[in-house]
C-alpha cells in the first residue's frame, strides 16, 4: 500500500475515476442496445444525433479509444440506413 500523503490522494482519485468511468461505459452501451433494438427508422433517426453525442463525449474524456467511437458511429448510421 502506498505511504505518501500524495500517493494515498492518488489512489482515492483513481478509485473515484474508475468508478464514473465505469458508469459512463455502462450507460453507454446500455443506450447502444436500446438504440440497436429499435425497428422504426423515424425514430431511429431522431435518436441518431444523441447515440453519436454520447459515443463523442466518451471518446472525448478517453474512455473509450477514438477509433472505436468512429466504428460505433459507423455503425449506428449503418443500421439507420438499413431500415
Amino acid at each position: 500500500m502506498a505511504n505518501h500523503k500524495s500517493a494515498l490522494k492518488r489512489v482515492r482519485q483513481s478509485e473515484k475515476k474508475r468508478l464514473l468511468n465505469r458508469y459512463y461505459s455502462k450507460t453507454m452501451r446500455n443506450a447502444l442496445r436500446d438504440f440497436r433494438a429499435i425497428e422504426d427508422k423515424k425514430e431511429a433517426e431522431e435518436k441518431l444525433p444523441k447515440m453519436i453525442s454520447c459515443i463523442d463525449r466518451l471518446a472525448q474524456r478517453a474512455i473509450i479509444h477514438k477509433n472505436k467511437a468512429a466504428n460505433l458511429k459507423s455503425k449506428c448510421a449503418k443500421k439507420v440506413n438499413s431500415l
